[in-house]
């Protein structure tokens, strides 16, 4: 149930955080055809419009704003390794990274709700005040895991002056600067993966060439092997622990 409300103030503020406008506006929905004559009529019309918009890109903005892009890269990585192509399922593998994006993000989602979501329900503070409060635990964790490289990166490419505080980088250059560095990290750890189990790979097959058994598949034989070495390794304990510990 925590995790639910967490999700759930998670998603309708990262929405909100792509839309500033919507910020200072009050929702007005009673509005008639002769309207559209008074300007601010359809500036309300527009404005609902774009929230609906934002609405239906949310799930992709809420994904690439976690630590999801780098766990699910990281755990393809990991089944292409081990040559199990439909073991585990694709269903499986989703469901492991959300739920271990859910672990992740808990730290900043509690942080959210307690700053920013909580107050703002209680009428204790503005939707403005809240909307900013809220931005400090999203961007604390982002900018942790976001390299200086990639941030200078859309910097230069923006042709913006680098800010003094880092409090000052707005979200669209920490954004895209964001998810480069998840996956330039994920495929980092996916190399580290691979190497062990290529090891094996060319065992086998230096060890069929020997024999002489040119016919026989190596991934045949080594499939096992593989799998074995990562079930004694207790290889799901390892690899879940340091990608979770990576986002520390």
């Amino acid at each position: 149930m925590k995790y639910s409300v967490l999700i759930l103030s998670g998603v309708l503020l990262f929405i909100i955080l792509f839309w500033p406008e919507f910020a200072s506006a009050e929702p007005k929905v009673t509005f008639s055809i002769d309207s559209f004559n008074d300007r601010s009529q359809v500036a309300t019309v527009l404005q609902m419009l774009g929230v609906l918009t934002i609405i239906a890109v949310a799930p992709s903005i809420i994904l690439l704003t976690t630590s999801f892009t780098r766990t699910i890269i990281v755990l393809a990585f990991l089944k292409q390794a081990t040559g199990t192509q439909n073991l585990p399922p694709s269903q499986v593998i989703m469901g492991i990274s959300l739920f271990l994006t859910m672990f992740i993000m808990a730290p900043t989602g509690l942080k959210v709700y307690n700053e920013a979501v909580k107050p703002y329900m209680a009428e204790q503070s503005s939707f403005s005040e809240s909307l900013e409060k809220a931005k400090s635990p999203i961007r604390t964790f982002m900018l942790r895991q976001t390299r200086e490289k990639d941030l200078l990166l859309f910097y230069d490419i923006s042709g913006k002056k680098l800010p003094q505080r880092v409090a000052d980088v707005p979200f669209h250059i920490l954004l895209p600067s964001f998810i480069i560095s998840e996956i330039t990290t994920a495929f980092k750890m996916g190399f580290l993966i691979f190497l062990p189990f290529l090891v094996i790979d060319l065992v086998i097959a230096s060890v069929l060439m020997a024999m002489g058994m040119v016919m026989l598949p190596p991934a045949l034989i080594s499939l096992p092997f593989k799998i074995m070495l990562f079930v004694v390794a207790d290889g799901w304990n390892l690899i879940l622990g340091s990608l979770t510990r990576s986002f520390g």
